[in-house]
């Protein structure tokens, strides 16, 4: 991210990877799962939000590394 901006995917990826962390809390301590009471249990709309939350999670970590849209060139090795 440049100069504590952050670009719209920044912006998508973070949110999922909120939703998913607010899901796993309430999971965990009341037993309670968001994305199923909301969308049904294995539905296909919460098949792909399960999805999408895992690929934003995958995203984080990479990013965590420096692979980040917002940087241009960061996926290149250094030189």
């Amino acid at each position: 991210m440049t100069g504590g901006k952050s670009c719209g995917a920044c912006k998508v990826i973070g949110a999922l990877v909120a939703l998913g962390a607010i899901n796993w809390g309430l999971y965990g301590v009341f037993n309670v799962d968001l994305v199923a009471t909301v969308l049904g249990e294995m539905t296909t709309a919460s098949r792909v939000v399960y999805g999408l939350i895992g690929v934003a999670g995958l995203m984080k970590v990479l990013w965590l590394f420096g692979c980040c849209p917002c940087q241009k060139g960061s996926c290149e090795p250094k030189k």
